[in-house]
């Protein structure tokens, strides 16, 4: 990419494969198919974020698994929260998606319930993380910080990624992309508007690190924050506004193409 030849011709590529991947259709075949069955603002983050939580391994398994868990919910989850019996919530008990299991679900809603009622909700608890130095990385940091701060089994906090462990943060940095992005094609929601999302991290998994590699956009060979860092920053000089619309460049390659990118350029 030292070459402007070479960057307008992989520029011109990742804009055309976001053209192609960041559309409606992608909806109906990804776990963001689980929040845009509703409209009220809490219902979306709240399924959005158990929807992210537990997005890993096959996607019909996240969809089918994330679609169950809001059924449980009542398909109302803002409200089962707030004014869930306890004879509603040991319904959630039976909850299982491969090391997900009952009682981290027990726990994520415990303390969904005391953000929505102590915190000022999703929205707040991560815009006061970001604030702190307008990073990506603060509002992550910030945010685990405050949804561990209930009692819990030390176990289950494997299931919230520790950036400051040098974690990727896939899952949270997918669900801030959902939140945040302001997207015209109304794939991403753009709820939130005091992160901008220029300030959006990628959510870095297998898929998109290995296409990154062969594109020679990322030299760092783990899936780890550092790598986040580095490719977002990357992506920045092809969108310094938006560089996250190319996690549907590089995730949709990863997916439905295969191999031999380059070839393809």
């Amino acid at each position: 990419m030292n070459h402007s030849t070479d960057f307008d011709q992989l520029k011109y590529f990742l804009d055309s494969r976001v053209a192609l991947y960041n559309c409606l259709d992608f909806i109906e075949k990804d776990p963001i198919l689980i929040p845009h069955r509703f409209s009220r603002k809490e219902d979306i983050e709240i399924s959005a974020f158990l929807t992210a939580t537990i997005s890993w391994g096959q996607r019909v398994s996240i969809i089918n698994n994330a679609r169950r868990l809001i059924d449980l919910m009542d398909n109302s989850p803002y409200e089962f929260l707030l004014e869930g019996t306890e004879n509603d919530w040991k319904n959630v008990s039976n909850f299982v998606h491969r090391t997900f299991n009952g009682e981290d679900c027990l726990f994520f809603l415990k303390s969904l319930k005391n953000i929505y009622e102590n915190h000022g909700g999703l929205e707040t608890v991560f815009t006061d993380g970001f604030k702190l130095d307008e990073t990506a990385f603060a509002a992550l940091s910030y945010f685990r910080k405050i949804f561990l701060s209930v009692p819990h089994e030390r176990r289950i906090g494997k299931h919230v990624s520790d950036v400051t462990s040098n974690s990727s943060a896939k899952r949270l940095n997918m669900f801030l992309r959902w939140m945040v992005r302001n997207d015209s094609n109304e794939v991403d929601f753009g709820l939130w508007k005091n992160i901008p999302s220029s300030a959006l991290m990628l959510p870095l998994d297998v898929h998109t690190g290995n296409v990154a590699r062969d594109l020679g956009l990322l030299e760092r060979k783990q899936n780890e924050w550092k790598a986040v860092e580095e490719i977002t920053v990357v992506l920045r000089t092809f969108d310094k506004n938006d560089p996250i619309k190319y996690d549907f460049a590089l995730f949709g390659v990863g997916v439905f193409e295969g191999k031999d990118i380059s070839q393809r350029r």
